[in-house]
C-alpha cells in the first residue's frame, strides 16, 4: 500500500508492506492511496486506535472520494496488513462485556444479529479462526473494526466506547 500527502496520488508519498504503527514521521496527511496487493486496515489514529476502514487492491485517489464509500475520518495515521486466512472461520459473539449474556459461535458472515440469533447487541468476543469485520449497523453499515484471532473482553476498553455491533463479515478476499 502507497499513502501519498495530496489527492490524485501527488505530493510526498509513503509506501508501506506491513503493519506500520505511526505513519506521522513520513506524511504529514494522506489524502490519497493505492493498494497494489493485499488487504488492509487504515486507522485514524496512531498506534491502531480510533475509527478503522478496510481497504483492497485498488486506487483510492479523493479522501473524499473514500469518505463516500464509509470511511468515516479524513486522515490515516497507522495502518495494519491483514494475513490472508486459509480454512475455518470461527467466532463465538457475547451480548455483554466479559463474555457474559447470550453467546453464540459463527462461522460465516451474518448481516443482523438481532435477526438471526435474537442478540441486541454485542459487546464482547473470542475469535478462534479467521479474520472479521464487525460493523455497527446491520447489514455491514456504518463504522467498523477489524479483529483477529484472540480474546476481546470489552470493546469498551479498546476505544471502542458506545458502539454497538450488529453485523460480521469473514475477511475472505484474496487481495
Amino acid at each position: 500500500i502507497t499513502f501519498y500527502e495530496e489527492k490524485n496520488f501527488q505530493g510526498r508519498s509513503y509506501e508501506c508492506m506491513s503493519d506500520c504503527s505511526d505513519m506521522s514521521s513520513y506524511l504529514t496527511r494522506c489524502q490519497s492511496c493505492r493498494v497494489e496487493s493485499g488487504c488492509f486496515m487504515v486507522y485514524e489514529r496512531n498506534n491502531y486506535m480510533g475509527q478503522q476502514f478496510f481497504m483492497k487492491r485498488g486506487e483510492y485517489n479523493d479522501m473524499q472520494r473514500m469518505m463516500s464509500m464509509g470511511m468515516m475520518f479524513d486522515n490515516m495515521r497507522s495502518c495494519r496488513m491483514i494475513p490472508y486466512h486459509r480454512g475455518q472461520f470461527r467466532m463465538k459473539i457475547y451480548e455483554r462485556e466479559n463474555y457474559g449474556g447470550q453467546s453464540n459461535e459463527m462461522m460465516d458472515d451474518c448481516d443482523n444479529i438481532q435477526d438471526r440469533y435474537r442478540m441486541s447487541d454485542c459487546q464482547s468476543c473470542n475469535v478462534m479462526d479467521g479474520h472479521w469485520l464487525m460493523y455497527e449497523q446491520a447489514h455491514y453499515k456504518g463504522r467498523m473494526m477489524y479483529m483477529r484471532p484472540g480474546e476481546y473482553r470489552s470493546f469498551k476498553d479498546m476505544g471502542m466506547s458506545g458502539m454497538r455491533f450488529m453485523s460480521m463479515r469473514r475477511v475472505t478476499d484474496m487481495c
